[in-house]
């Protein structure tokens, strides 16, 4: 057996995973994070031995499918990094993540849920991720930016509106932040 046959997981193995993820995925979209995890491996088309040979716990789980969430939210602010107009670039980005944040926030939630009401080390790497996703996208747009604002200020106002209503109006807060609280003018009148 070779040294990169014991760390690599074998395709069988990866494809049951991404089945398990799949299932869980579209599970917890229909009846919320307390799924399953029986109905999560029927869905699947695998074992429950399966399923826990992969997911042990619950949290295990669903903190697999909300690294999923985190990274993709990533990857977009970062395919976003090439845009031609910063700016647009980085109101694009807070869209999707007020949106993440307002549906996804009790998957994350319940992933990271410890009876003591800490942060567990994993949610600081989400969050770590994000804040170096938003800090890289301000910076980019910076100079059409206050100079005083930063990825913190952005990501506080844009969680702050994704916390206190849904999806649809956070979006819409979000465009407020941009657009500031004034009424356009006509030639300011």
């Amino acid at each position: 057996m070779s040294p990169d046959s014991k760390r690599r997981p074998r395709s069988d193995a990866q494809r049951n995973r991404e089945r398990l993820l799949t299932a869980a995925r579209e599970l917890v979209a229909e009846v919320g994070s307390e799924v399953a995890l029986d109905d999560v491996a029927r869905r699947a088309g695998v074992g429950n031995a399966t399923l826990y040979r992969h997911f042990p716990t619950r949290a295990e789980l669903l903190a697999a499918l909300y690294t999923d969430e985190v990274a993709a939210l990533c990857d977009h602010g970062n395919q976003l990094l090439a845009a031609p107009a910063p700016v647009e670039a980085l109101f694009t980005w807070l869209d999707a993540f007020v949106a993440h944040v307002a549906t996804k926030r009790p998957l994350a939630l319940a992933a990271t849920d410890v009876p003591d009401g800490r942060r567990t080390p994993m949610f600081e790497e989400w969050h770590a991720a994000i804040t170096t996703t938003a800090t890289a996208l301000v910076r980019r747009a910076q100079p059409a930016l206050r100079p005083d604002i930063t990825a913190t200020d952005v990501l506080a106002l844009a969680s702050g509106a994704a916390l206190t209503t849904d999806a649809q109006n956070a979006r819409r807060l979000v465009a407020v932040l941009r657009n500031g609280l004034t009424a356009p003018h006509d030639n300011d009148r």
